[in-house]
């Protein structure tokens, strides 16, 4: 019996690293936004990639050695995604922050997330939002903190994501 269910995981895992291996032969061009972040009584702008489709919120920023200074990547969802839904950094080369935002933009939850040096996708850690969450927002590590953003504080998300929700 513990034989099969080793053999059954070996599978699982094999056919996963087969599915992110597909993914991360080119990434899919995104469509390009700005964002207004609202925090510590000023307003930032930040420029963000957006990833709507299930392929480019899974490629997202995987592979990349860097990421502009006022620059992120926006998750956006059809659907509020439950609690214990999250994010990985398997091939992910820079240290992250990540907001998951409602669907007004109200920042429910930050997370840090370290860069997975793995090579495999076991080997990476998945970061759980906790909260409900019709977005996320990527960014560099110490974004939030550096400009007083915090939980409650919101987002002005662009026009053709606000509207699809």
């Amino acid at each position: 019996m513990h034989d099969v269910k080793g053999r059954l995981l070996a599978c699982v895992v094999s056919t996963a690293w087969l599915v992110v291996a597909s993914l991360a032969v080119a990434a899919p061009a995104l469509e390009r936004g700005r964002v207004l972040v609202h925090g510590d009584d000023q307003t930032y702008r930040l420029d963000v990639e957006i990833a709507r489709t299930p392929s480019a919120r899974s490629f997202g920023l995987m592979e990349r050695d860097h990421l502009p200074r006022d620059a992120g990547m926006l998750f956006v969802y059809p659907r509020e995604q439950p609690p214990g839904s999250g994010f990985w950094m398997y091939r992910t080369r820079i240290p992250l922050d990540i907001a998951f935002l409602s669907e007004d933009g109200e920042i429910r939850a930050i997370h840090a997330m370290p860069p997975c040096p793995g090579e495999r996708p076991s080997n990476c850690p998945s970061y759980a939002a906790g909260v409900p969450f019709s977005a996320a927002l990527e960014v560099n590590r110490g974004y939030f903190a550096e400009r007083g953003v915090e939980v409650g504080d919101r987002l002005t998300l662009p026009r053709k994501v606000a509207s699809t929700h």
